[in-house]
């Protein structure tokens, strides 16, 4: 049996609203509450909750989707459709803004699948490359990131003062779409 075979992933509009904000507050929960002093209380309501990612959905350049198991919202996914590389701006690019899953999606084949979709739109899209931040601690998506086809071309820093100063840092990584 294919380990891919009960996974599919829907485009969603602003009427998943309420289900992308449970996937996305509770895939962040699995993974990333210990990057911050107050438990990521602030950033999640910043970017998670209903309001904000109502007008997230508004925007016509960005793209969103749930990956399900069966019935199961394992993750999501957001794709800038038209978002340029810094200093690389001459190159038509997209966007891997966010991929968010859940522990319940580990070893499943989910991110396989997200970045085969992602790959697929890029190609549709007619783009150069495709990029995104990481953060440069997490180790596995990283690895996950490299073994996908994408290398470090750059890093980042978060400013965002409730966060820990040791957990600010992201790398850039693209990928050349053949």
């Amino acid at each position: 049996m294919d380990k891919n075979q009960n996974i599919y992933i829907n485009k969603i509009d602003a009427t998943h609203v309420e289900l992308l904000s449970k996937v996305a507050l509770k895939a962040y929960s699995d993974h990333y509450l210990h990057f911050w002093h107050d438990g990521g209380k602030w950033y999640m309501g910043k970017c998670f909750s209903v309001q904000a990612l109502q007008k997230e959905l508004k925007d016509e350049n960005a793209l969103f989707f749930i990956a399900y198991e069966n019935d199961e919202a394992l993750g999501y996914l957001k794709i800038n459709i038209d978002a340029a590389l810094e200093g690389q701006e001459e190159k038509n690019a997209l966007e891997l803004e966010r991929i968010y899953l859940t522990k319940a999606a580990t070893g499943k084949g989910v991110g396989g699948k997200i970045m085969q979709l992602v790959f697929k739109i890029a190609k549709e899209k007619h783009k150069d490359i495709i990029w995104l931040k990481v953060m440069d601690s997490s180790t596995g998506p990283i690895a996950f990131y490299k073994k996908m086809g994408f290398e470090i071309c750059g890093t980042y820093n978060l400013d965002f003062t409730v966060m820990k100063e040791e957990l600010r840092g992201m790398y850039v990584m693209k990928k050349v779409v053949k």
